[in-house]
């Protein structure tokens, strides 16, 4: 409840901020949905996705002119994420007498406060009712909260976060894409966005190397070398535009090169002739 407050209140700053300073090409909105998480261990684990996490936040836009091309702005966002990891197995035999892996999963769920940095180029359809865009993202957070659970055994409980084994802070890259319906000053519309982690969840084996003073919490023998996030977004979004006439793209046009016309004389055979 307290990180809610938290968020909640960085939000209104942000959406104070940017109404103060208000102009014709800006646009604030809010977004919301859920998706799919997982992380890249190395060495390669036995993983699969998490489906089901969650996220909502406010955005913001500046409209360039087309010599631009499209929007650029910033989202704060609470972005749910985490990983399924198969800590142990068991064989069985199949039909044919091979051998198979039954494995049994530890879930890890953990809370992000997420600021991606927006490029978002865009063409409009339709007289201008309809927006499609990419999107590129330079994204930076802080993890914070969060749970675990074991599917065999039943245990879950809250994730103790240790400083010495654990990163809060983290960065990456976005990208995705979507459209937007244009009904007077307002958007609604819908994106999907990738969110491709750098920096390790975990400490590598060369700060924090096993689980020998840990609880239930580290199911890891030996931390991995590597343990990027990842997550898959699907998101409904709504946004107003502060100006009521539009943008300055709608009605840009680029100005026309005037163009110096030449005479050219063509002679043949000795007789000048002029021809224009």
């Amino acid at each position: 409840m307290r990180y809610t407050k938290t968020f909640f209140a960085l939000i209104a700053a942000l959406m104070l901020s940017v109404g103060q300073s208000v102009q014709a090409q800006h646009t604030v909105g809010v977004f919301g949905g859920m998706g799919s998480a997982s992380a890249r261990f190395f060495p390669k684990q036995e993983m699969k996705m998490l489906f089901g996490p969650a996220n909502f936040g406010f955005s913001w836009r500046y409209y360039s002119l087309p010599r631009y091309v499209g929007a650029v702005g910033a989202d704060l966002e609470f972005l749910q994420r985490g990983f399924s990891y198969g800590y142990t197995y068991r064989t069985v035999l199949d039909e044919k007498g091979n051998e198979q892996r039954e494995y049994s999963y530890y879930t890890r769920r953990l809370n992000s406060l997420m600021l991606p940095l927006v490029w978002q180029p865009h063409v409009y359809m339709a007289k201008n009712h309809i927006r499609l865009y990419l999107e590129a993202a330079l994204t930076f957070s802080y993890n914070f909260g969060g749970d675990y659970d074991y599917d065999d055994t039943g245990v879950a409980a809250d994730y103790d976060w240790r400083r010495e084994r654990d990163n809060r802070w983290n960065y990456g890259l976005a990208g995705g894409g979507g459209f937007a319906l244009l009904f007077g000053r307002y958007e609604v519309g819908f994106r999907a966005r990738y969110y491709f982690g750098y920096a390790d969840l975990l400490r590598n084996r060369n700060k924090y190397y096993d689980n020998a003073t840990d609880g239930p919490e580290n199911p890891f023998t030996y931390t991995p070398l590597k343990s990027p996030i990842d997550n898959l977004t699907f998101n409904i979004t709504l946004a107003y535009r502060f100006n009521k006439d539009g943008f300055e793209e709608w009605f840009y046009k680029p100005k026309r090169r005037n163009r110096q016309k030449r005479d050219f004389k063509f002679s043949n055979d000795g007789d000048i002739g002029a021809m224009r």
